[in-house]
């Protein structure tokens, strides 16, 4: 399997629909996609950056099952926020260096 990062930058979203997005994918069973190893959500000027790196394409489409309806839910309008997926061709963990 290969890694893919996956990157989302929305217009317009705040952080409070991030929060509420959040809050969707927890009462949906997702507090811990199956797969993903690493998420980091920020405000970027007036948009909204979602970096996430996911163990393969395979993983992110599943949890894209459950991720799309509640970003449609909660009114992001994924036409203005299609996710650029990216290979990882190298990783670094300062977690595992000792």
């Amino acid at each position: 399997m290969e890694k893919v990062i996956v990157q989302f930058n929305i217009p317009g979203m705040t952080s409070k629909v991030y929060d509420q997005i959040w809050d969707e994918l927890r009462k949906a069973g997702q507090s811990h996609p199956a797969g993903l190893h690493y998420h980091v959500g920020a405000q970027q000027g007036n948009n909204w950056l979602v970096v996430d790196v996911w163990e393969s394409m395979e993983a992110f489409n599943k949890f894209g099952e459950t991720l799309m309806p509640i970003l449609a839910k909660t009114g992001v309008n994924m036409d203005s926020a299609k996710p650029v997926i990216t290979p990882v061709h190298y990783e670094y963990d300062a977690a595992l260096v000792h």
